[in-house]
Formats: C-alpha cells, sequence, structure tokens
C-alpha cells in the first residue's frame, strides 16, 4: 500500500481537488489518497506547515505528502522533496518545512528538475503529482532532482526566549474549526526554558494561570459540575504538542469561541511567563 496526503488551499466548491486525485490514480492506479486539509487559509505556509506537521505522524513510515499551497514556481520557491522522519514531503521551498526540520535533520532533500519532462502548459501540480507518484511505487530521490543540503527559513514571526529566560514571546499561528487558537510555542520549548519553574500565559490583557491535561481538566465539586465551567478559558498543549488557548465547550456558531471571545487573532502576541 503506497498512500499520498493531499494539503492544499484549493477549497472543495472548485475542481481542483478531484481533478488532483485524478492526475495520481491514471499516474499510479494502487495510490491511497487521504485528505489531510484542503481549507487553509490562501497562500497561509505558517497554517500549512502546522497542519502538516501536526498531522504526518499520524500516517505510517514510508507515506508521500503533497503539499498545494503557495505551489507556484518562480526564483524564489524552488519545487523541493524532502525525506524526513522516514517520511516524504513534496511542496514549494516557501518555508513550510522549515518548521518540521527543527529538531531532526532531513534524511536527504533533493530539488526537483524534471519540469521540462512533462508537456507544455503542465502546472505545478502535474509536476507534484508525477514526483508523488514516482516515490509511491518505489523510485528513487535521485532520479527526480538534484541533491541540496538547505532549504528556506519560514519568514512568519518564531517564538523566542527571553534574553534574561524568564519568559517566551510567541504567536497565535492557526485557529481551529472550534475557534481554539494554537500558538507556535511548543511543550519542549516551555519545558527546556522553564528548569521546573511553574509558569503563566499572557495575551492582551488576559491571564490563564495554568495549563490544564485536557480540555474537561476541571475540579468538580458536589455544588459546581462541569456544566458551570461551560464557557471557561483554558490552556493545553494540544495532541501536536503545541500551546492552544481555548473556550471550555465552545461553539463559533453559537455562544463564540476563543477566537471570538478572547479576541484572538492569527499572529497576536502570546506570553509564556516564568515564575
Amino acid at each position: 500500500m503506497s498512500i499520498i496526503t493531499l494539503t492544499t488551499d484549493f477549497g472543495l466548491k472548485d475542481h481542483f481537488v478531484g481533478a488532483l486525485k485524478g492526475k495520481i490514480i491514471s499516474g499510479y492506479q494502487e495510490a491511497v489518497i487521504i485528505d489531510i486539509s484542503h481549507n487553509i487559509d490562501h497562500f497561509n505556509v505558517s497554517e500549512a506547515s502546522y497542519i502538516v506537521g501536526a498531522a504526518y505522524n499520524s500516517f505510517p513510515k514510508g507515506t508521500v505528502h503533497l503539499i498545494g499551497v503557495d505551489a507556484e514556481l518562480t526564483n524564489d520557491n524552488k519545487h523541493i522533496v524532502m525525506q524526513w522522519n522516514d517520511h516524504y514531503f513534496i511542496c514549494a521551498d516557501n518555508g513550510i518545512l522549515s518548521i518540521l526540520t527543527q529538531k531532526i535533520l532531513p534524511e536527504k532533500i533533493v530539488e526537483i528538475n524534471i519540469h521540462d519532462r512533462l508537456n507544455e502548459g503542465a502546472t505545478e501540480m502535474d509536476v507534484f503529482v508525477m514526483v508523488a507518484c514516482h516515490i509511491a511505487k518505489g523510485g528513487q530521490l535521485s532520479v527526480i532532482g538534484r541533491e541540496i543540503t538547505e532549504i528556506k527559513e519560514m519568514n512568519e514571526l518564531q517564538p523566542i526566549v527571553a534574553a534574561d529566560n524568564n519568559s517566551i514571546k510567541g504567536y497565535i499561528a492557526y485557529i481551529d474549526h472550534f475557534g481554539n487558537c494554537v500558538t507556535n510555542i511548543s511543550h519542549s520549548m516551555v519545558k527546556e526554558a522553564a528548569k521546573g519553574r511553574d509558569f503563566e500565559i499572557t495575551f492582551s490583557t488576559k491571564t490563564i494561570k495554568s495549563v490544564r491535561k485536557g480540555y474537561s481538566d476541571f475540579v468538580i465539586r458536589e455544588t459546581f459540575t462541569i456544566k458551570d465551567h461551560e464557557g471557561d478559558k483554558l490552556a493545553i498543549f494540544n495532541e501536536a504538542g503545541f500551546l492552544e488557548i481555548a473556550i471550555y465547550r465552545s461553539n463559533p456558531s453559537t455562544v463564540g469561541s476563543a477566537n471570538t471571545l478572547l479576541g484572538l487573532k492569527f499572529r497576536d502576541v502570546v506570553n509564556v511567563v516564568f515564575r
């Protein structure tokens, strides 16, 4: 079984996703195609990076991940394939993969150079499909590109540990379907900087005193049930390992969410303050 995952900003209204899958099946009928997301904000490489990073490890080793976000070939955005942690990632070299490679070095990176082998008028996705099918069939990376040693770093704002090591300044990197606000501050980063100290999370004029083990991790008393905590703000380290700010039992369509009730938006500053 050869799995090819798809992450794009194409949406589902148009024919693009269906056509992309058709091209993959035409190139390799045995491929198993899995959608990760097609609702990435347009050209938002930071959001795409978070989504792929959160999802890829749920798939078996050898999975091919095709990322169609800001994929146009330019002098600045080359097309690349990265073999990393026994997975393969195909995308433009626009910073999407730099978050993944912070802790684990890639096994191999190649700049794709097969564009002239395709018919005139071939799109970026045609190139990515050809490469994905080649890898899924067991093909070597050396056939579709020349090896390189570096990829472009993400230009988006990165979390920073203060010089005195008493705080971390990060940013909202993603807002999910529930309106929960995910920062780019990782659990490992906080643990390393904390050195056993307690900490609180601050943003705007608000403070959260502690991180909970889960969304419903509240102390329940005889006169105060879990339902009484609905609407409370909280922070957790989510399944992907990043600090997330949420509202318990939020619903963006009715009662609101961290996004609306706490006024948090993409790129807003969030601080972890040690004490």
